[in-house]
């Protein structure tokens, strides 16, 4: 009896061809993991010019194994005074860095007088869970998905690391010019810090999970003025932080 298993492949990412890291994810998506990985992380943040990458090398199979992203100098963000400089794996998002910032740049919290309506909350994660085609064939990915205030899915992504799957959902976002409309990132798995900032980075206000958020998270995310539900089960909910922005039922 075969059995599908998630691929996890390591893809080298260079910037004007100096080394940046070296990510362990499931291959597919790579312009959208990059682009959303050098937003996320502080390296490139230009909205107006688009990121020019370039498939530098493949395998065998014909997985892409080395992304070049050619950014002008000027242009280059601090986040890559912190490069990575062993395999970020896919576990753990900051994994490789070469020091851990305790907030992202530009940490101005984030302010909004939106408010999401509760009931909204579970249609996402039914709407994420319904389009998880690779969990579906082996059960070994995790996914992200981006939403407008009213519920309505802009895209989802899978990955078997959570933080790649962020990563894609940002990427593709900024690359069809949708993150503006987006208001709402769930997730599957669990939330810790770098999920929370890479959320923060995105300027998305409401971030819900599936599973239990960490005590860093939850600190970070009433620090950075984002609403942050956990235990996102059977139409059921916590939310640890921001309150205020939930919708009382009637």
């Amino acid at each position: 009896m075969e059995e599908a298993l998630t691929v996890e492949d390591a893809l080298k990412i260079t910037i004007n061809d100096s080394p940046y890291t070296i990510t362990m994810r499931t291959p597919g998506s790579e312009e959208e993991l990059v682009r959303g990985l050098l937003f996320s992380e502080n390296v490139y943040t230009d909205l107006q010019t688009e990121l020019v990458t370039t498939v530098k090398e493949k395998d065998e199979v014909g997985f892409i194994t080395w992304i070049d992203a050619v950014i002008p100098s000027e242009k280059i963000g601090k986040g890559f005074e912190s490069v990575r400089n062993i395999v970020s794996v896919s576990s753990c998002g900051i994994c490789g860095k070469s020091e851990l910032n305790s907030l992202p740049a530009h940490s101005v919290k984030l302010s909004t007088e939106e408010k999401l309506n509760p009931v909204i909350i579970g249609r996402m994660f039914e709407q994420m869970n319904s389009s998880q085609t690779t969990f579906k064939q082996s059960g070994g990915s995790h996914a992200a998905a981006a939403f407008t205030l009213n519920g309505n899915l802009v895209t989802i992504q899978e990955d078997i690391g959570r933080h790649n799957a962020v990563d894609k959902v940002i990427g593709d976002l900024l690359l069809r010019k949708q993150l503006p409309k987006t208001k709402c990132m769930v997730v599957s798995g669990r939330i810790s810090y770098e999920i929370v900032s890479k959320c923060f980075a995105a300027g998305i206000p409401f971030l819900a999970a599936v599973s239990a958020p960490s005590s860093f998270a939850v600190d970070l995310a009433e620090q950075l003025g984002i609403t942050l539900m956990a235990f996102c089960r059977d139409n059921k909910f916590t939310v640890y932080s921001h309150i205020g922005r939930i919708k009382k039922q009637t």
